[in-house]
């Protein structure tokens, strides 16, 4: 299932007292929407996904799917590492009207290449729905390998895999080894320039709730031919992707959003907020960004 090039991995917004702030999800779907985003993944790990109970997840699909209201394809994080949890999650999903899943590879039981293939081969055969993989070796412990993903890649609803090993030599195996009606998304906003110039098909975003206009000036540059262009957005991106990730993710993004007008600078615990010496350095970094993005062509 081709996505488009850029999907965003959307923020959960949280009242004061910690509830799911709802008019703000609205807002922020909406703002996304028109602002360079072609898919929208919902209660992923940057929605703060371990911190929601299964009614807040069911929910927030459910919302997400609504407020969007087939604008965009919307997938859905029903990944786990519980086996059978996840398929209970996925079933919801589809019955909430997701677009598509996405599955985290199984965090902290740390299985072995078979037991990963085991795990997403069942829950893939539960749905009809299309399946994300999502493969990040510093959140869950494990490395979904090559061989792994390109076995993966023969089961027919298994369509797309968000590549956040940072490996891009893993990611260019896999890109010459599946068919091409599998597509391989970077789940490293860094790496979503060097990744689409060997042949991937895009990046599953956090930096693209405040700059996802930007990104896609940056692919279409390269489309066109015009490589010098399309460098100097990658490269004036990199210290604002860095400033994004310089603390744990998504309270970075979550402070940026604030910078537009959104009202998302609640974050739920273990997740904390910015010190104000966090959010100076990052205001420096914005700023020296958006005098360089006038520059973009």
């Amino acid at each position: 299932m081709n996505i488009g090039r850029i999907a965003t991995a959307m923020i959960t917004p949280f009242t004061n007292d910690g509830a799911v702030n709802y008019e703000e999800l609205e807002r922020i779907i909406n703002h996304l929407i028109n602002n360079g985003t072609d898919c929208i993944v919902a209660c992923g790990t940057t929605a703060e996904n371990p911190t929601l109970t299964t009614e807040e997840k069911l929910e927030v699909v459910r919302f997400t799917v609504e407020k969007v209201a087939g604008r965009v394809p919307v997938f859905a994080g029903t990944g786990d590492n519980e086996t059978k949890y996840s398929i209970d999650m996925t079933h919801a999903a589809e019955k909430n009207g997701a677009d598509g899943i996405m599955l985290v590879a199984p965090y902290y039981n740390k299985p072995n290449q078979l037991g990963i293939y085991k795990h997403f081969e069942v829950i893939a055969k539960e749905t009809k729905l299309p399946v994300m993989l999502y493969n990040i070796p510093g959140r869950t412990g494990i490395n979904v390998e090559a061989k792994t993903t390109i076995a993966l890649s023969k089961i027919p609803n298994i369509q797309i895999i968000k590549e956040a090993s940072g490996n891009l030599d893993q990611m260019a195996e896999i890109i010459d080894h599946v068919a091409d009606d599998f597509y391989v998304y970077s789940g490293d906003d860094g790496l979503a320039l060097p990744l689409w110039a060997v042949g991937g098909n895009g990046v599953i975003s956090v930096a693209a709730h405040v700059i996802g206009n930007d990104m896609q000036k940056m692919f279409t540059a390269f489309d066109e031919a015009r490589h010098e262009d399309a460098a100097y957005i990658h490269r004036a991106m990199l210290p604002l992707i860095r400033a994004l990730f310089a603390q744990p993710n998504p309270s970075p993004v979550k402070y940026a959003m604030t910078k537009l007008g959104f009202d998302t600078l609640n974050v739920r615990l273990p997740m904390v907020e910015m010190t104000d010496e966090e959010k100076a350095n990052f205001d420096n970094v914005w700023d020296t960004y958006q005098a360089k993005a006038k520059n973009f062509k």
